[in-house]
């Protein structure tokens, strides 16, 4: 069984991405997975790399917490709104405090190359969006899922990364959300 790590990156815990993570935690308890569910509004850090990589931030417990769940899960689930084409300020902010040099990837001396420190790892994305997914794709080109997955995720060595995408989200029927959660949850109890 792979140990799995849900990131919840959108800001407000009644939102219908909050119910996908839920209910793809629900899924890969059922499966008996090691599974742990985090939201990160319930976090408590500076979401501001200040200083870039210039000089070092204090991590706050919370992101010392949040990248030793990272390094130990086999299966990383990252739940967000697509906004703007890309992602909250909440999660951005979250992957510029956590996926550090010396924690993610490593800059080798004299090199363009870089060492991936979070290989052996897979992930999953689930987005939601209001926009539809062919023109998400057509005039965006897929920019935040582009982003997300080489961006960060490949970027660290985290591979395959896929995708699931929801939308869009506003005008969405009852029936068809719940169809949604009932894949997220077969989701998880796949650890997929």
């Amino acid at each position: 069984m792979k140990k799995v790590l849900i990131i919840n990156g959108h800001p407000d815990k009644e939102s219908f991405c909050s119910a996908l993570a839920a209910i793809y935690k629900k899924g890969a308890d059922a499966s008996g997975a090691p599974c742990k569910l985090v939201n990160l509004t319930e976090l408590e850090f500076n979401p501001v790399l200040k200083f870039g990589y210039r000089h070092r931030t204090e991590l706050e417990p919370d992101l010392v917490t949040i990248q030793h769940d990272i390094s130990e899960s086999d299966h990383i689930v990252i739940v967000y709104p697509n906004w703007w084409s890309t992602y909250p300020a909440l999660l951005k902010g979250f992957i510029d405090r956590v996926f550090l040099p010396k924690f993610a990837f490593a800059y080798r001396d004299n090199s363009p190359l870089w060492d991936k420190l979070l290989t052996g790892k897979t992930a999953r994305l689930i987005v939601t969006m209001d926009t539809p997914k062919w023109y998400y794709w057509l005039i965006n080109r897929n920019a935040g899922h582009h982003a997300m997955k080489v961006g960060v995720l490949e970027f660290s060595g985290i591979k395959p990364v896929k995708i699931t995408s929801f939308g869009p989200i506003r005008t969405a029927s009852e029936k068809k959300r719940a169809e949604w959660l009932k894949t997220a949850e077969s989701l998880g109890q796949k650890q997929k």
